[in-house]
């Protein structure tokens, strides 16, 4: 694997190590070549629109249940939309800088292009970034499983709400570990995922289903759902930032966003920009139809997780509720197999084997990893309720993915550049790569202090 940072002595890289670490792609692309020496020049075979979708796809997802309350955090409509415009200028930059990168460095994965751009630390920094990222979304997902299935099973079990009325086989903890044990342990055992384009298409259809039953919901309410109170302007002015993980955890699609660039018939970074554009656009009409409508539904009084909010006995948001288990279901293994390749990415680099030599102990190390990822994530979703807990942690590391890391790269490409003098625009570059950085960092500082202060100890 080339690459414009020789700082690899003494990890012992091998094309081999890169090459596995290869495998963390957007569950969308199917397209994406697994290794660029097949393709030539890396021309693969998705159109601009086609990406446009993909990269719509790899943004929304169970982020959207969320946006209604983090509204409400912010402090009304109008801080919600102007939080999000604002932070969109950044995200859509992010996008472009890592497409310029990995045309820079002639690599296919985001972690490749932070490493041959960066160099070792950030490198190893943003693959154990990567792995936390994947494992928390992981729990968030059974949690939100774990969610909807109460409120199907309280509208399946209709007896009356007494004390010591409920059946073991309704508990919470049960419906989680039955539902994880019988379909997503077996989906996440495989050494590759055959059914990613299933997969994303379901999310497609259940993200937009959401959306349409939220904004009908508000235009023609139920009589019984009235909104406790609107909050019309935050708090204090730090409330707003409160909003922040959800809406780069919403946002985050920057990690998958680079094989899909090279997946691109023409990669350009000109295009590149106007597909990104156009993809975040629509995202962020999603996004702010089910924030806003889900939001003034409810008022202050809404729940994490919108659906919740909604009376178990709906048949539209029941069969919203179906969807989302069913897009969640398929994205863990999803998550599950990015976060295993990182891993072992960063296994086979540290002890310097080559693929061949380990075939025989990659299959009992996967068993393992699989089994213990899977069995840590089941246990802390048992025992943390609430997705807004885990959202606020992992929230803070999306915002690596979308300002420090590109940021860094930034910095470090135009550093790299030999010239005579340096022009007014490389000093602008420089400038809004330093900016990136300290946003990222003062988000993520921010937002992890709060979630261990606030949310964890409360």
């Amino acid at each position: 694997t080339g690459s414009i940072n020789s700082d690899y002595k003494d990890w012992e890289w091998s094309a081999d190590a890169g090459e596995r670490a290869r495998l963390l792609q957007s569950p969308s692309v199917e397209t994406v070549p697994k290794s660029g020496e097949s393709q030539g020049n890396g021309l693969g075979a998705t159109s601009a629109l086609g990406a446009v979708f993909i990269v719509v796809n790899a943004a929304l997802g169970a982020g959207l249940l969320n946006f209604p309350a983090a509204f409400s955090m912010a402090g009304g409509v109008a801080a919600g939309i102007a939080l999000q415009m604002c932070m969109l200028i950044f995200i859509i930059g992010g996008l472009v800088i890592l497409a310029y990168c990995s045309q820079a460095s002639n690599e296919r994965t985001y972690q490749e292009v932070v490493w041959a751009v960066c160099g070792k630390v950030p490198g190893v920094l943003c693959e154990v970034a990567i792995a936390v990222y994947t494992f928390g979304t992981c729990i968030a997902f059974l949690i939100i499983i774990g969610d909807q299935e109460d409120k199907i099973i309280a509208a399946l079990v209709t007896e009356p709400e007494e004390a010591g009325s409920s059946h073991w086989y309704t508990d919470r903890k049960f419906t989680i570990s039955i539902t994880a044990f019988l379909l997503i342990l077996p989906l996440s055992i495989p050494k590759e995922i055959g059914f990613q384009k299933y997969a994303s298409s379901l999310s497609v259809i259940g993200t937009w289903y959401v959306t349409a039953v939220i904004i009908i919901k508000y235009i023609w309410p139920d009589k019984e759902l009235m909104p406790v109170e609107i909050p019309t302007s935050p708090s204090t002015w730090t409330a707003v930032f409160n909003a922040m993980p959800t809406i780069c955890f919403g946002f985050q699609c920057h990690v998958s966003s680079v094989p899909v660039f090279n997946s691109m018939k023409q990669p350009e970074v000109k295009t590149w920009g106007v597909v990104v554009t156009a993809a975040m656009v629509i995202a962020l009409f999603v996004y702010t139809g089910t924030g806003v409508c889900g939001f003034l539904t409810f008022g202050a009084g809404v729940e994490q997780d919108v659906l919740l909010s909604y009376p178990s006995n709906d048949i539209p948001v029941a069969l919203a509720r179906a969807f989302i288990i069913l897009c969640v279901l398929t994205s863990y293994p999803i998550l599950h197999f990015c976060g295993r390749a990182v891993l072992e990415g960063l296994w086979l680099r540290y002890t310097g084997v080559t693929v061949e030599e380990d075939v025989v102990r990659e299959r009992r190390r996967r068993l393992l990893q699989t089994i213990s990822w899977f069995l840590l994530t089941l246990l802390l979703a048992l025992f943390i309720p609430d997705i807004g807990k885990v959202i606020s942690v992992i929230g803070g590391l999306a915002a690596c993915f979308i300002f420090v890391f590109p940021g860094l790269c930034l910095i470090q490409a135009k550093l790299s550049e030999i010239q005579e003098t340096r022009a007014i625009s490389w000093w602008a570059q420089v400038s809004y790569g330093v900016f990136m950085v300290t946003l990222g960092a003062f988000i993520f500082g921010q937002t992890t202090a709060n979630a261990i202060f606030v949310d964890l100890t409360a």
